[in-house]
């Protein structure tokens, strides 16, 4: 349906792989956002320059000679890379990296070919931001959809999640093009600039708590380092993320 795609706004949100597929193709940039942990992790390995290339789950088969980032509680000694950032920041460095996940990495690579592509986060939304405004990009002409990846119940239906409202919400703020957002994403950005205690919020959350459950609390941390990074993630050729140069347009 025509009402759904926020046609004449120039910031645009939406949920997950079917919000993405309907949106994307009409925009001029996309902006994922997948804090816990895709895209934190992608801020992760971009700030120390490794060059990240999404697939979704049912992709990893495919034949590659890069290494492929494996489940969490999968890692080893020679295969350390994994979709924690707490593990990526202590592996050691490599220049590209396969990073499957089912929601953020599914949906940046479901979505590729149709417009340009930023990996955001809680730790780059002001760099984000930023540079897609300085760029013209979240105007009628040049829509920006941001996308909040969300997690899976158990018969894999979308779970909207807290912190991936919170991360589209701070870097919708961050545009600041208050006047061009659509009213999904103007209320996305409400509820990021209502939260009072973003970390208290997010490390509480029915995705942080799970995470910390299960052992992986210092994931959480560092998707909490509020604008740590000041590199953008784009995705060159459709290929991988790698950081936006200082001064770098768009297409």
């Amino acid at each position: 349906m025509e009402a759904w795609l926020q046609r004449g706004y120039g910031v645009r949100f939406d949920w997950g792989p079917e919000g993405a597929r309907r949106l994307a193709p009409g925009s001029a940039y996309a902006v994922v956002v997948d804090v816990l942990s895709f895209t934190t992790s992608v801020s992760v390995l971009v700030d120390a320059g490794t060059r990240v290339h999404p697939r979704a789950w049912h992709d990893v088969g495919e034949q590659t000679a890069l290494p492929v980032a494996v489940g969490r509680r999968a890692v080893t000694a020679e295969q350390p890379w994994s979709l924690s950032p707490a593990a990526l920041r202590d592996a050691k460095h490599i220049p590209d990296l396969v990073l499957p996940s089912p929601n953020g990495s599914a949906i940046a690579a479901a979505i590729k070919d149709h417009c340009g592509l930023v990996a955001g986060s809680l730790r780059n939304a002001e760099a984000v931001g930023r540079w897609l405004s300085d760029n013209d990009v979240g105007t009628p002409d040049r829509p920006l959809t941001v996308i909040a990846a969300g997690e899976r119940w158990p018969d894999g239906s979308l779970r909207p999640a807290l912190e991936d409202l919170l991360g589209a919400g701070a870097i919708i703020a961050a545009c600041g093009a208050a006047d061009r957002l659509s009213p999904e994403a103007r209320t996305a950005a409400q509820a990021y600039q209502g939260t009072a205690d973003l970390r208290a919020a997010i490390m509480d959350s029915a995705s942080g708590r799970e995470l910390t459950a299960i052992g992986f609390r210092d994931d959480v941390t560092i998707a909490l380092e509020i604008n740590a990074s000041g590199r953008v993630p784009v995705l060159r050729d459709g290929e991988a993320f790698t950081a936006a140069d200082p001064g770098e347009g768009v297409d």
